[in-house]
């Protein structure tokens, strides 16, 4: 790492460890972003607090040009059970930061804390602490609440570490990046009864297999060849019993694609499907079909600086500046609606601690890549904002 930090590794591993064991979800991340606003007070930026109603953005000026860039962490944790055993497990019952958002938020710190003291530039760095990333909403109501009016910005960065890949090693891609996310809901209204007599009823099983099936030629059927997209079902619900055909069944599930183009040909054509499907049975239906997140759409430019940021640390060859994009979904995405920037992955570890995957109960973020992602952080800004004395 060419970035030498000044900010202690043991000192970002002590807030890590705290906020894993205080974790907090959605909205109601209350004793994080206390203790997020205490650091940052700390280290001499101005905070502003309670945009989007919990979010935090630390501001840090140095040198007199109006360039700006901003820097996001997630505070949330995620509803789930631990089922580590080491001394800093979660002490929140059913709570647990099962997805890295813990160490996400102490990078940052550890960022604003070595720029605060000893960073080099020429601007302003905004540090951006968001709330209830896992439910699609955080960022949103950050910009809702005049994120990129009140605190104006070139561009924005985001980070988030990356299980099953080597600890240390970073990757990002131009263009769609992550997934977009909708979830749908389909209730097919039958007739039920008893299970001797199929005759006089409208089975809605009957009718769900048949949209299962047919949800399946969306895809293959609908979809260009040269994009991606995925149509899950997964759960189909019903309301009868062992020798009783139901008069409900539910099918819920989840569409992952990387166009707005596409999702509107899938929501058109699943309810094109259930509408015929239950017509051709004699059935009645309810059909919704929600936006949960967008697709992440990195711009060239800034993805090049990222690029250059993480080889300058790390080195070429433990960065891969093209990666296939994932079906994954981040609600950083609604940032990049209204702002060109990046969303970079930072390894997490393949056997180590690390090689566990997000939402596990047995997940825990790598206090090794602490550094790495802080030294990130360092490095894009000092690049960025460049003083006269300091080219990139």
């Amino acid at each position: 790492m060419t970035t030498l930090l000044k900010a202690s590794k043991d000192q970002m591993q002590g807030w890590r460890r705290h906020l894993h064991q205080h974790p907090e979800t959605e909205f109601d991340v209350f004793d994080t972003a206390a203790f997020v606003i205490q650091k940052l007070t700390e280290f001499g930026l101005v905070v502003h607090e309670g945009i989007g109603r919990i979010g935090i953005v630390g501001q840090l000026t140095k040198g007199t040009s109006t360039k700006a860039i901003g820097l996001r962490a997630d505070m949330d944790a995620l509803a789930i059970q631990e089922l580590n055993d080491f001394a800093h497990k979660s002490l929140n019952e059913g709570h647990m930061h099962a997805c890295g958002h813990d160490g996400h938020t102490s990078m940052l710190l550890g960022a604003a804390q070595e720029l605060a003291e000893h960073g080099e530039f020429d601007g302003t760095v905004y540090f951006i602490f968001q709330p209830d990333e896992e439910h699609g909403a955080g960022a949103q109501a950050m910009i809702d609440d005049g994120l990129f009016e009140r605190f104006p910005m070139q561009a924005v960065y985001g980070l988030h570490n990356m299980p099953g890949m080597k600890a240390g090693h970073m990757s990002m891609n131009s263009g769609g990046v992550m997934a977009s996310e909708d979830n749908f809901k389909i209730v097919i209204k039958g007739r039920g009864g008893h299970a001797s007599q199929p005759h006089h009823h409208i089975d809605p099983l009957v009718i769900g297999a048949e949209i299962l099936l047919g949800l399946q030629t969306i895809v293959s059927r609908s979809i260009n060849p040269e994009q991606q997209a995925v149509v899950s079902a997964t759960e189909f619900i019903t309301d009868g019993a062992v020798n009783v055909i139901p008069s409900t069944v539910t099918i819920t599930g989840d569409c992952r694609s990387f166009s707005e183009e596409v999702q509107d040909i899938i929501e058109a054509r699943m309810g094109q499907l259930v509408s015929g499907i239950c017509a051709a049975h004699g059935a009645e239906h309810e059909y919704t079909y929600e936006r949960v997140f967008w697709a992440t759409i990195n711009s060239v430019k800034e993805t090049h600086a990222a690029g250059q940021a993480a080889i300058a640390m790390l080195g070429e060859g433990q960065v891969d500046i093209a990666c296939r994009p994932k079906t994954i979904s981040e609600d950083f995405s609604s940032m990049l609606r209204v702002k060109d920037g990046c969303y970079v992955f930072l390894g997490n570890g393949i056997d180590s601690v690390g090689g566990c995957m997000l939402h596990n109960p047995h997940y825990d973020f790598n206090d090794d890549i602490l550094e790495t992602g802080t030294g990130f952080w360092v490095t894009l800004v000092q690049q960025e904002l460049a003083t006269a004395n300091h080219c990139s």
